[in-house]
């Protein structure tokens, strides 16, 4: 295992250099100056060019990719135009928020998705189940800043049970503080995890040992726990983890909605302010978040299921 690990590890590296030069070359044609946006519209010529030497602007695409590789392989990320602060300080003050959010959501998919795809799969053709799939369904179609707006006007605004954003000082606040928008991605990541559960239960259902199971004697609630649900909960691993995936980049809208601290209204801010060495930072480091998570659900997988070979 610790050398398919390490393979997989040295794999990423090419992965990860492409993922730089694609994100590269995709901000040099975004419209605007960092240099004009950092001096104002009444910054002579001059001091234009004088700021974009002392940031690298004025050197070859191809210089300017190196710095930024040197940058990235040392781990500063550079320093950001705006802040004025090491790229790497941002993120590190940063990024609980955004994994707190990412942990958070998953945990209430999960609470939310493994009581209604048993109870579809056990009830599967009745109307339980139909209404149990169009609920799912209805939550899938739902997009997530819409469903922000309509959780803030309802729960925080109508009823007064939670803040409209922002966070808190220490754990027990912010769990507190972060229960809507965790709530509202981990809706959609319910949605997808109870649709495959029943799914993987229904076939595990039919299969010949379960069928041995109950002829052996265990009664129908041995039978799921033992045999049923364990078998059906691998198939769920893929599920989740391309859905973390999604989650580390679909926190960009939802922080900047509830007015979340994370990596994701960072994006944004340094988006609008054409702050380019946050910006290529930022998608290097979700590139390297996804890249962990998908590393993770292999492993994860494999030890779930002993038929599956890492290579």
């Amino acid at each position: 295992m610790i050398q398919v690990i390490l393979k997989r590890l040295l794999m990423l590296i090419p992965v990860l250099i492409g993922i730089t030069l694609i994100g590269f070359m995709l901000l040099q044609v975004m419209p605007g100056d960092p240099a004009s946006r950092a001096m104002g519209t009444r910054a002579s010529p001059e001091e234009l060019a004088a700021m974009r030497r002392l940031w690298g602007l004025d050197q070859p695409l191809w210089v300017q990719y190196l710095y930024f590789l040197r940058d990235c392989v040392t781990g500063s990320f550079g320093v950001s135009i705006f802040h004025k602060v090491p790229v790497i300080a941002l993120v590190a003050e940063r990024l609980p928020f955004t994994l707190g959010i990412v942990a958070y959501s998953t945990l209430i998919a999960l609470v939310v998705a493994l009581p209604f795809a048993i109870l579809a799969a056990l009830k599967r053709g009745t109307a339980v189940d139909g209404a149990i799939r169009q609920v799912f369904v209805a939550l899938i179609a739902m997009p997530p800043f819409w469903l922000c707006y309509v959780l803030i006007l309802w729960l925080a605004l109508g009823q007064g049970w939670f803040p409209t954003g922002g966070v808190g000082q220490g754990v027990v606040q912010n769990i507190y503080r972060l229960f809507l928008p965790a709530l509202v991605v981990g809706l959609s990541t319910a949605a997808l995890i109870q649709q495959s559960l029943r799914a993987a239960l229904i076939d595990t259902l039919k299969a010949d040992y379960v069928d041995t199971a109950r002829a052996k004697g265990l009664t129908g609630a041995q039978v799921f726990l033992r045999h049923v649900l364990p078998n059906s909960l691998i198939s769920t691993i893929s599920i989740i983890g391309v859905r973390v995936s999604w989650i580390i980049g679909g926190t960009v809208v939802v922080e900047k909605i509830f007015s979340v601290p994370g990596l994701g209204s960072l994006l944004i801010d340094a988006i609008v302010a054409r702050d380019l060495p946050v910006i290529r930072g930022l998608t290097v480091f979700f590139a390297i978040l996804v890249v962990i998570v998908n590393l993770i659900t292999d492993i994860c997988y494999a030890l779930a299921d002993p038929r599956v070979r890492l290579e």
